[in-house]
């Protein structure tokens, strides 16, 4: 999971994009990195660790000059954590250059890879993404948007794609359609994002959604677009809404907001808890459901836990060390509304249980008499193979335990999941057309045929976690 976002035909184009990176913060904080083509289709190319604050001084922007620009916010799924592997791709092929960014998994990185390596391809990271700069470079199109079409045949998996070919944008979306992909019209110009907050920060108007299976190509003739992939059934990500996207966006041409409203008003429905004095969030992305289980189940919203805002999402960390680290500074209980009191504490999800645990510890220590924890989606008891960094089973705390092992191992008085089918009920476009394996385990297409190497980016021969 990753955050895109490009511009073509603005002034500053570069400037645009490192605004846009900032909306987009949320999808990934390990590096950033953006390419500028300027006038004389020169590209340059800045890509930092860290966050998107950290990573472009006035230099850095100076020298990125142009009126086209990509740029990528990384939270790595496939190979390692590590500057190699910040994106956007640049890539110098036959006096052209190449630049890509990518948001997904794609499945099959580990053929794709070996496939190219047998063919003398030579790879300079161990992200899964850079097999499709290898194979553009290798396609013979008559046009860029064919060159790409040809590159993306065979190529299984999620990606949203925003690609470079010397003064060309060319943006690509999978035909499952898995993550969010929007376009804006800023002026003349043309701005593309994960999510539709970025287009807000620029002042670009929202056009519509990449359709799945869709390529567009951007240049100075105008806006092509094609249907030139396989078509396949649609199979958007509900956990976009239910904790990845930022919940003022519109994702999958629904509000998030909305959407997680629902969830908690379908949480209170299924999950009651009777007696309780007050709810509150584990926040920031349980805002919306614990109002929506509030109003629903007509107990008072308090905001009895206060997030530190400049510690990062603890999900979305590299390692598990920095994520129990980062729980210990990242919230503070009010002990005032806590004390004495039977608590509603409504979270979106438990993925390895670090956070919740922690939690239940803060909250009680705070003086509450008693915890009932209640989580807007269903239990995640799979690997996702398309863009979450879940890939083994054994770190899934609900694919381990019992519901009675999991509620003495979170130290709550109670514990209730959302349904599978309740969650998709709540959905904008209604239950049909989402993916649900990581809760359900039923995935839409074949699994990786070596997950491990696939988390380590299709690298052959490379040991796990190589960095």
């Amino acid at each position: 999971m990753c955050g895109i976002f490009g511009v073509f035909g603005v002034p500053d184009a570069a400037a645009l994009t490192q605004l846009g990176l900032y909306s987009l913060q949320h999808r990934g904080q390990e590096s950033a990195g953006i390419v500028a083509v300027d006038e004389a289709r020169h590209a340059r190319v800045s890509r930092a660790m860290g966050l998107v604050s950290e990573g472009f001084g006035d230099s850095e922007m100076e020298a990125l000059r142009g009126p086209i620009a990509i740029g990528h916010t990384r939270y790595s799924t496939a190979g390692a954590s590590a500057i190699e592997n910040a994106q956007p791709i640049l890539a110098r092929v036959r006096r052209s250059h190449i630049a890509l960014a990518h948001n997904g998994n794609l499945t099959n990185a580990v053929e794709l890879r070996r496939d190219l390596e047998d063919g003398g391809a030579i790879f300079s990271s161990t992200m899964d993404s850079e097999a499709i700069v290898h194979r553009i470079a290798r396609a013979h199109g008559a046009t860029p948007e064919a060159r790409v079409a040809e590159a993306l045949q065979g190529v299984e998996g999620a990606y949203c794609l925003l690609i470079v070919l010397d003064d060309t944008v060319l943006v690509a979306r999978d035909p499952h359609g898995w993550r969010p992909l929007v376009m804006g019209r800023l002026g003349d110009g043309w701005v593309f994002a994960s999510e539709t907050c970025a287009l807000d920060i620029v002042g670009a108007v929202y056009e519509r959604e990449v359709e799945p299976g869709e390529i567009i190509a951007v240049d100075a003739q105008g806006l092509r677009s094609i249907h030139a992939l396989p078509p396949a059934p649609i199979h958007r990500c509900v956990f976009e809404h239910v904790y990845f996207a930022r919940p003022d966006s519109a994702v999958f041409s629904g509000s998030v907001d909305r959407s997680r409203r629902a969830l908690g008003r379908q949480l209170a429905r299924e999950c009651p808890a009777p007696g309780a004095d007050i709810v509150f969030a584990v926040p920031d992305s349980s805002n919306s459901a614990a109002l929506g289980f509030a109003d629903e189940s007509g107990t008072s919203y308090e905001h009895a836990l206060i997030r530190n805002h400049y510690i990062g999402r603890t999900f979305i960390q590299p390692t598990q060390a920095v994520r129990v680290a980062k729980v210990k500074v990242k919230y503070n209980p009010v002990r005032e509304l806590l004390e004495g009191k039977s608590v509603v504490m409504v979270d979106d999800s438990i993925v390895r249980g670090t956070t919740t645990r922690g939690l239940v510890s803060l909250v009680r220590a705070a003086g509450a008499r008693e915890v009932h924890m209640r989580v807007s989606s269903a239990p995640i008891i799979s690997p996702c193979y398309y863009g979450i960094d879940t890939p083994r089973r054994e770190e899934l705390i609900a694919a381990q335990m019992t519901h009675d092992e999991l509620v003495r191992h979170l130290g709550v008085d109670s514990l209730g999941y959302l349904s599978i089918d309740g969650m998709l009920s709540t959905m904008p476009s209604g239950p049909d057309g989402y993916c649900h394996a990581c809760f359900s385990g039923n995935y839409p297409t074949a699994t990786p045929s070596e997950p491990e190497l696939l988390r380590a980016g299709g690298a052959a021969g490379l040991p796990l976690g190589f960095a």
